[in-house]
């Protein structure tokens, strides 16, 4: 059976990871060595701030590993991806899996004095799931009620049986906010975050900076390790070496092309295999990507071993699907899905009623995007006119829907089957024509329906891949990972596939 752990991938580099906005790393796990600094000081990362703070209305995947200093979840991933308690010390399901009781760690506060109780759970979970403004709504859909059984005991009911909730609940789907700051002020929660998590919020200044500080009342305090987190806009690529070793960052996301530079410097570097994917999102209820003939096509017109050879350095694994290899979702039979062939693909636009071509416009989201400029290279050579232009700074497509075909990433999602309904789901943040065919759905059902520890397990979630891959027309280019550079004295990085954490981290200078 396929682990949950990603194998470690070559070390990537392209300079495109800043530009899409979810670069990560890792060499070997650092976390040998914790501890011999002392407790206390503080630390700078250098990383993405959020799209809100509020995370039920977050709309950009990597949010989670901000949200993730200001909140805690039910449950959270370890490094491997798998759901381990957090708020909730334990969880139990009935014997017809349609519901799951949540067992609370006694005592535990908001940042604001509220209790974080069953109540407060229950609150939480369904402004997630009825909020107008919610981007997580779909995500709870399968919770039809919640029962408070006691102060720290809370149930939920479910329409089907779904052994996918401690996953789910693991990332911003499951983090809990103060029923209080919700009743006072809702709309502040996008730069005043009250949660629970190992820090609070001091100051926001959007596109600069946050301060937070050690949060003691937080589940697990005794291993957060620095009293003051900093978290600034990643460093320009050209300066972000210097950046780490005049001491502005302890910690910062960096491209490969700043790889070696950093080691160089003398600096630790972490390539951390994480979900990562390149895709592109396309809208198929807009001419010409509503015939999927085109979409295949251009599927087939692509060569991804260029892209990974000549925009990533020769780093990277070509991919045709949301997963990367090895992953227990990773369906082989998919692998290659659409082969580089410029012939089939000039035969379907053909098919499509364009034998002599047709002009389409890629949208990125920066000017001189590498890999956009491939990837147009790449289609007019079957026929296809590319026209790239650079999205409207701040405008966020995944809600307003209004470029068709875009470069764009993918960072996962803590539960399989919630990325596939992230991405192909009729209310789906990145299936741009917000439509998608029943089987999808069946499928993704069967898989909820199997326990983890269930022989069929994979299979089904492999199944589900298979029905949405080869009928909706994102189209998937490869997998990459994020790349850190760190002082040598921050010590306890572990590299987690999933939300990047900092229990166990010191800073020595």
């Amino acid at each position: 059976m396929k682990s949950t752990r990603i194998p470690t991938l070559a070390i990537l580099v392209a300079a495109l990871l800043l530009v899409a906005g979810c670069a990560g790393g890792g060499t070997a796990p650092t976390s040998e060595g914790a501890g011999q600094n002392a407790a206390g000081g503080s630390l700078t990362w250098g990383w993405h701030l959020p799209s809100t703070w509020d995370p039920v209305t977050s709309t950009v995947g990597q949010d989670v590993h901000v949200l993730s200093l200001a909140y805690a979840a039910l449950t959270k991933q370890d490094v491997d991806g798998n759901a381990v308690p957090a708020l909730a010390e334990e969880w139990e399901y009935n014997a017809t899996g349609d519901e799951v009781t949540f067992r609370l760690r006694p005592n535990l506060t908001f940042t604001d004095g509220t209790p974080l109780d069953a109540e407060a759970v229950k609150h939480s979970l369904l402004r997630g799931r009825d909020a107008p403004d919610s981007t997580i709504g779909a995500q709870l859909s399968v919770v039809t009620d919640i029962r408070v059984d006691s102060p720290t005991e809370v149930t939920l009911i479910l329409n089907q049986p779904d052994y996918q909730i401690p996953l789910l609940l693991s990332g911003k789907t499951g983090m809990i906010v103060s029923p209080t700051a919700v009743e006072q002020d809702p709309d502040g929660l996008a730069t005043r975050p009250v949660g629970a998590g190992p820090f609070a919020l001091d100051e926001y200044v959007p596109a600069s900076h946050a301060t937070l500080h050690k949060n003691e009342d937080y589940w697990d305090a005794d291993s957060i390790l620095v009293d003051d987190f900093e978290l600034r806009v990643p460093p320009d690529p050209t300066v972000a070496v210097a950046g780490i070793q005049s001491g502005q960052f302890d910690v910062a996301v960096i491209p490969p092309a700043q790889i070696e530079a950093a080691r160089a410097a003398g600096l630790e570097v972490d390539i951390i295999d994480v979900f990562t994917v390149r895709v592109l999102d396309v809208n198929n209820t807009v001419e010409p990507f509503d015939d999927p003939r085109v979409t295949q096509a251009i599927s087939h017109a692509i060569d991804r071993q260029e892209l990974v050879d000549v925009a990533f350095f020769g780093e990277g694994d070509p991919n045709w699907q949301p997963f990367p290899r090895d992953y227990l979702a990773w369906n082989e039979e998919l692998d290659e899905l659409y082969a580089f062939d410029q012939d089939r693909a000039r035969e379907l636009l053909a098919q499509a009623g364009y034998p002599d071509g047709v002009a389409v416009t890629l949208t990125t989201q920066a000017e001189n995007d590498p890999l956009a400029e491939l990837l147009q290279q790449q289609l007019q050579e079957v026929g296809i006119d590319v026209t790239l232009q650079v999205a409207t700074p701040g405008a966020n497509n995944y809600v307003t829907r209004q470029y068709p075909f875009v470069v764009d990433s993918f960072s996962g999602r803590e539960s399989p089957l919630q990325a596939l309904e992230v991405l192909f789901g009729p209310e789906g943040l990145m299936n741009l024509g917000r439509n998608a065919p029943p089987e999808i759905q069946e499928a993704i059902d069967v898989a909820r329906s199997t326990p983890l520890d269930d022989p069929g397990y994979e299979q089904a979630v492999e199944d589900a891949v298979a029905a949405a891959v080869t009928t909706m027309p994102n189209t998937f280019l490869f997998t990459w990972p994020r790349i850190f550079a760190r002082d040598p004295s921050v010590q306890g990085f572990e590299h987690y596939i999933g939300t990047q954490r900092f229990e166990g981290v010191t800073v020595g200078r």
